[in-house]
């Protein structure tokens, strides 16, 4: 965990849509904050344009999905890294890759309702799971280092 704290803005990355979520190191609690429903990629950066200007993190989480049940590279693995690579190119920032197995099934019990109408929430409810797992990792290992 960092010693000053960082605003961190996390992805969870798709096709069709990625999950935005943010939080404080020296809090450590990830919050959803919108999901940004643009598949092409000019319109989908312009929201993420946005949201870096209004919230000026210091450093970027995105989602890496791997398999449960096997050690071989999840099909969308590469797709996810390769945004990583844009976000880092584009705004100078540290980009850093975490576990996003089970960030979905999560999402989903922390919402209530239809889950048809709640799709756009659950993606960036999915993206504060693995904030959320990142932040108890730093905390984690910082105090294995105490």
């Amino acid at each position: 965990m960092p010693e000053a704290s960082e605003t961190v803005m996390a992805f969870d990355f798709g096709e069709k849509r990625v999950g935005v979520a943010i939080g404080e190191t020296l809090l450590g609690q990830a919050r959803p904050l919108e999901t940004i429903a643009e598949s092409a990629n000019e319109r989908r950066f312009a929201a993420i344009d946005r949201l870096i200007a209004a919230w000026h993190p210091q450093r970027l989480l995105v989602g890496l999905p791997a398999h449960a049940d096997r050690d071989a590279p999840h099909e969308f693995a590469a797709r996810c890294e390769r945004f990583a690579r844009q976000l880092a190119g584009r705004y100078r920032l540290p980009v850093d890759m975490a576990d996003e197995r089970y960030s979905s099934c999560v999402a989903e019990e922390r919402i209530h309702g239809d889950k048809r109408k709640q799709k756009a929430r659950l993606d960036a409810e999915a993206a504060a799971v693995i904030l959320q797992s990142w932040f108890d990792q730093q905390h984690a290992a910082a105090s294995s280092r105490h």
